[in-house]
């Protein structure tokens, strides 16, 4: 219990909790110096053991170390804490102002986006959207649509034939064209469907996948969509048509777009017609100016859109029509077609590689 002693241990703990680095170490140094084997708890407990006349200076002298070494303790614990919540603060810094997702951004396919744009645009004028069967008899594919046995459509070389339970013998891969099932080669059949299942009057807009024996390079693919349109009602005219299509390509192109019609051969309509549009680019300003050529319609003003025209009086007979009464029109085109004249797609293979890569800048529009 000599002074010299009891200076000694405070000054022990107090260069242990000065060179404690951390607040492991620190806490190390502690049990060492505070704890109840400590040496001066030790010293503490042998107060008790003195003359009477000597605890009170040894009880003094303890308890002023104890003092100064808890003292010394919670200031440099008070440090270390310090100076772990700075390096933290700097350490595990969070950006808040980074993206909140890290996982790329998703898109939805621009083919069905603009599939659907299109819906809404004819659903908005009292259009149904209709569905059919991807697989379809040969009724309803060509010979309700008036498309004749001989027609060069019906065969292998455009067509691929469905092999079928009882024509299993049939050629490998085309299934042999007397199974009369194939793959829809367009989606006139949903039109038919429509007459069929519908009361009149009939509004119908037919999108949907179809297939064609075409080889995948930039401008064709075996696999493609489609949109149709069947109106028939009593009193419709080629002006009820051209009216129409004016109106979906202004709403597809902005407002000022017009469509012209030029005469062609369709099997199951009657007259039938080309339908352009006048070009999204130039706006027909190229056409005759040598200072302003246009790529996009090779300085011709228009760009081809598909088919059209009256629906032939056959095949409103073949759904039951009475073409004396009822009178409808009709039109196609693709919508793959279509998407590269909207967004300005140089090559049919990238809508369908799968690549995120062209599908991502379209976005997630719903």
């Amino acid at each position: 219990m000599k002074p010299e002693e009891i200076e000694r241990m405070r000054d022990e703990a107090l260069a242990a909790f000065a060179a404690a680095d951390s607040l492991d170490a620190l806490q190390e140094a502690k049990v060492a110096h505070t704890g109840g084997t400590s040496p001066l708890a030790l010293a503490n407990r042998e107060i008790g053991a003195l003359p009477p006349h000597a605890k009170a200076e040894a009880g003094k002298r303890v308890g002023q170390a104890r003092g100064a070494v808890n003292k010394a303790l919670a200031a440099r614990q008070a440090e270390l804490e310090a100076e772990r919540d700075a390096r933290v603060l700097v350490e595990e810094a969070v950006d808040v102002t980074l993206p909140y997702d890290r996982v790329p951004a998703g898109a939805r396919h621009p083919l069905t986006t603009l599939s659907e744009r299109i819906e809404d645009i004819f659903v908005a004028m009292g259009y149904e959207v209709a569905e059919g069967p991807e697989v379809e008899a040969e009724w309803f594919n060509f010979d309700a649509l008036n498309i004749g046995p001989d027609h060069p459509a019906r065969g292998e070389h455009d067509t691929f034939f469905v092999q079928t339970a009882s024509h299993s013998g049939s050629a490998a891969g085309s299934g042999g064209t007397e199974s009369g099932v194939v793959l829809r080669t367009h989606t006139s059949p949903v039109q038919i469907r429509s007459l069929l299942d519908r009361e009149l009057p009939v509004y119908a807009i037919c999108p949907g996948r179809v297939y064609r024996t075409d080889e995948l390079d930039a401008t064709h693919t075996p696999v493609f969509h489609q949109v149709e349109l069947i109106a028939v009602d009593e009193g419709l005219t080629m002006a009820d048509l051209k009216g129409t299509l004016d109106h979906m390509v202004q709403s597809l192109f902005g407002e000022g777009m017009k469509t012209r019609l030029r005469p062609n051969f369709f099997p199951f309509t009657e007259p039938s017609a080309e339908m352009d549009m006048v070009c999204y680019v130039c706006r027909g300003e190229s056409v005759g100016n040598p200072d302003r050529p246009c790529r996009t319609c090779s300085s011709e003003g228009w760009i081809e859109l598909g088919g059209c025209g009256m629906v032939n009086p056959r095949v409103l007979t073949a759904c039951g029509v009475d073409p004396e009464k009822y009178s409808g029109f009709a039109f196609g085109f693709g919508i793959e077609r279509m998407l590269m004249f909207r967004h300005n797609v140089d090559d049919m293979r990238d809508m369908v590689e799968g690549d995120v890569r062209f599908t991502r800048p379209f976005g997630m529009e719903i």
